[in-house]
């Protein structure tokens, strides 16, 4: 059958697909539209199959807030090049799934995946366009939170993503809330203090701090002690309160938010980065 340059046209708008491959789906369907997208999807869906194995290592990340500041979430859509990363209709994706993330607020992943999506899911969505794009595609991470006041951060070339959660709202707790987002970036704590690290980590660590005394030929009755000491340098390296803050070491995060206000700081933090 004949198909027009306008009906073509229509099927690029609506999923973004290449010329040809539009002519295509629209032959394969008979000039049914509904149909040729589906030919898309599952043509999507057999690439997406055969590059399973492949590495998604490129992408964006993309953090965002609600606009009372209450809500905050960071989405990472993967790809496998740089190409394709840097394209701004791909960024603009990204950017429409996290906003979408942000009115449903979904519990996890698969619960972003099946948020509706222009009369698909986001899922199916995703499957589309690794049949447009010939890559594999996939919604990697994402995570989200709620707060008094959320403030979000997205390092250099959308590499990684940050919310941070305050216990107190004010637009005098923009600039810090910035600044302990660029820090969580750049330092990558694993808790906001010692209480929220995971016992199992505690444990392994006085493990490690007394085999290391151990085997410095420390006596049995201080390897304890000895263990402590070298779990309060972890937490003071690995919780964000504790780390020195990175643009003035002589204080803490925590004693940098105390200067803003006595009682500001930070109730949680969600970081996702490429890789």
């Amino acid at each position: 059958m004949s198909i027009s340059a306008q009906d073509v046209k229509k099927l690029r708008d609506m999923t973004g697909a290449g010329m040809m491959d539009c002519k295509k789906a629209l032959m394969e369907s008979g000039g049914d539209f509904e149909k040729a997208a589906e030919f898309l999807r599952k043509k999507g869906a057999k690439l997406e199959a055969k590059r399973a194995d492949r590495h998604a290592k490129e992408g964006v990340v993309i953090a965002q807030v609600s606009d009372d500041q209450s809500r905050g979430v960071v989405v990472k859509l993967s790809c496998e090049t740089d190409f394709v990363a840097k394209n701004e209709d791909f960024i603009n994706l990204a950017k429409e799934f996290a906003q979408l993330a942000l009115e449903q607020f979904p519990a996890d992943t698969e619960g972003l995946k099946s948020i509706p999506y222009n009369g698909i899911t986001i899922g199916e969505k995703v499957t589309e366009q690794v049949g447009i794009i010939g890559e594999k595609i996939e919604i990697a991470a994402y995570d989200r939170i709620e707060a008094a006041q959320v403030v979000p951060y997205i390092h250099m070339g959308y590499k990684a993503g940050v919310v941070v959660g305050l216990n107190k709202k004010g637009d005098a707790f923009e600039a810090p809330g910035k600044d302990v987002a660029m820090q969580v970036a750049a330092m990558k704590p694993i808790a906001v203090d010692k209480d929220g690290v995971d016992p199992s980590v505690v444990e392994k660590e006085i493990e490690i701090g007394k085999e290391q005394a151990r085997e410095q030929g420390k006596p049995d009755a201080i390897l304890e002690k000895i263990a402590m000491g070298k779990l309060n340098k972890f937490f003071k390296d690995n919780t964000l309160l504790n780390q020195a803050f990175v643009k003035d070491s002589s204080v803490t995060v925590g004693q940098y938010l105390q200067q803003q206000d006595n009682e500001l700081t930070v109730t949680g933090f969600k970081h996702i980065q490429l890789g």
